[in-house]
């Protein structure tokens, strides 16, 4: 028996709430993900949707990958939300930093398309999260 890629271990039972509201984006991430060992917790797809997830999973959630528009909507509610359950959490956009709260500017960010190697880094930094204090940076 061989043993599992060093990513795959890192994030192997790891329940990631996946946030992304284009369908193949979600789709890509979530596949990705699992084949690392992650276990996925939606896609969803709006802020309901997502918060929904919460509600009904939160306990069972260990990280967020947080698209930050979520058709037009921006998702900082949702991004607190998750804070004050002690949800760690990153955003993965296509909009740069611009959209992005002053109260979330130490959040982790990636940005859209994510090559191999940017994929590779998220995986390494959800590993990280996993590690330290629960929620994300807020003021």
């Amino acid at each position: 028996m061989t043993s599992p890629p060093a990513d795959q271990a890192l994030l192997c039972g790891c329940r990631v709430l996946v946030v992304e509201d284009d369908f193949l984006i979600a789709d890509d991430f979530s596949r990705r993900l699992a084949a690392q060992g992650a276990e996925i917790v939606g896609p969803a797809a709006t802020l309901e949707g997502a918060r929904d997830l919460v509600d009904v999973a939160g306990q069972r959630i260990d990280i967020a990958v947080l698209d930050v528009k979520l058709r037009g909507t921006l998702v900082f509610p949702l991004a607190r939300h998750l804070y004050a359950a002690g949800i760690p959490f990153l955003f993965c956009t296509g909009y740069g930093e611009d959209p992005i709260a002053d109260c979330f500017r130490e959040v982790t960010r990636f940005e859209k398309p994510l090559s191999h190697q940017g994929f590779a880094e998220m995986v390494q930094m959800i590993a990280r999260l996993m590690q330290g204090p629960r929620g994300g940076p807020l003021r």
